[in-house]
């Protein structure tokens, strides 16, 4: 199954005046457990946690998408986060609803964190729905806050929690939007309906057959251990044990969807988002890479090129109309920093997505592939069917 968002931003309504729709999302935020890849080696006391509740090795915060959940339904994902984040997908023009939970944290009751929804190089949010809680609002335990965004602006954003960030956003509380361009409604030229496009390009020259996103984030079992077990920790420190895509190690990364409300879904439960990419021969494949980590990563395909098209949601265009579009073979992402990215294999095969910073690509200092890398499957024409994507 195609690692493609997992969730849409709720049911749609009636048009808006700018032609969008309405979109209404619940989110909650909680703590809870999740699994590193099998065969990482221990780091005692740090890994694996010893409160960590079979088959899981490792504490977290996150958010969870309750849409469309009753209050009781809402109250039991209390101690169930993920990471990374649902993937939440508009166009532009909705009139975007999110509503945040508080659940609180069932493994540290001392603690009386709020919590708060910034979306991370967003232009648009007026201060009070920004979610920095010294100049809006953070959600007290108990308690819900409605955001509303009205997205004016195509692009690859981030969301992460806002509030003693460095801790929250460490501990998984990270996340992906994505603001799909008007032009997908008007196809330019002879383009079908239905073309799919990336930003508002005017040419089609972001025009793309599928689509995949990456959360890139590290993992510090250390700092996890000490929040686990109500310890402190020296952010200055900072010396992560995991790096991860979509909240997952490779193998992991390959291993399909799954669906966090699925209780008997096993150690990957809580981490539902693949990183697998397919297509056929002649596809465009759009990857959306977005990093919330604390380090650079430099990813790069072999022997396949890459197209930059463009940088923290904005189109490598000039204000003259020129095309400043980059073709590479490694993309780097800072911290903080999203790329959309064009590639078009030309033969079928299977080809290795990965950071190269070669130390990343380990699981906890083990033997072995493992870290920031996935897949690329390349099937011949008609391989894979056409990608099924939400809003679309």
């Amino acid at each position: 199954r195609a690692s493609a968002p997992a969730r849409s931003g709720g049911p749609a309504a009636a048009a808006t005046a700018g032609g969008g729709q309405t979109r209404l999302v619940h989110l909650v935020g909680t703590d809870g457990w999740v699994s590193m890849p099998l065969g990482s080696p221990a780091d005692l006391p740090f890994f694996p946690d010893s409160l960590a509740p079979s088959p899981f090795d490792t504490y977290v915060f996150g958010f969870r998408d309750v849409t469309g959940m009753s209050d009781t339904q809402v109250a039991a994902q209390r101690g169930k986060a993920q990471i990374s984040a649902p993937m939440l997908v508009f166009d532009e023009e909705d009139d975007i609803t999110i509503k945040l939970s508080n659940l609180g944290l069932v493994q540290r009751p001392d603690l009386f964190d709020g919590h708060t929804l910034h979306w991370h190089g967003f232009r648009n949010a007026i201060p009070l729905f920004d979610g920095v809680p010294e100049l809006s609002l953070a959600v007290p335990i108990g308690r819900d806050l409605s955001y509303f965004y009205r997205p004016h602006d195509a692009g690859t954003y981030m969301y992460h929690c806002h509030f003693e960030d460095v801790e929250h956003v460490q501990m998984g509380m990270t996340g992906m939007v994505f603001i799909r361009p008007k032009q997908n409604r008007t196809p330019v030229g002879t383009d079908p309906v239905g073309t799919k496009y990336a930003y508002n390009d005017g040419d089609g020259s972001t025009r793309y057959d599928r689509e995949f996103a990456f959360m890139i984030t590290e993992l510090w079992s250390a700092a996890h251990y000490r929040d686990a077990h109500i310890q402190v920790s020296d952010w200055t420190d900072y010396d992560p044990s995991f790096w991860l895509l979509n909240g997952r190690g490779y193998p992991d990364t390959i291993a399909p969807n799954g669906d966090p409300l699925v209780t008997t879904a096993g150690r990957l439960q809580y981490q539902p988002i693949s990183s697998l990419i397919t297509c056929n021969v002649g596809d465009t494949v759009l990857l959306r890479l977005s990093n919330l980590g604390y380090q650079n990563h430099p990813m790069t395909i072999d022997n396949l090129d890459l197209q930059v098209i463009a940088k923290d949601a904005s189109l490598l265009r000039g204000r003259d109309g020129f095309t400043n579009y980059q073709v590479t073979n490694t993309v780097d992402l800072g911290p903080g920093e999203s790329r959309d990215v064009l590639v078009r294999p030309d033969r079928v095969g299977e080809f290795l997505f990965y950071d190269r910073h070669y130390s990343y690509l380990g699981n906890g200092g083990g033997t072995g592939w493992g870290g920031m890398m996935t897949v690329l499957r390349v099937g011949a024409p008609g391989t894979y069917p056409a990608q099924t994507l939400p809003n679309t």
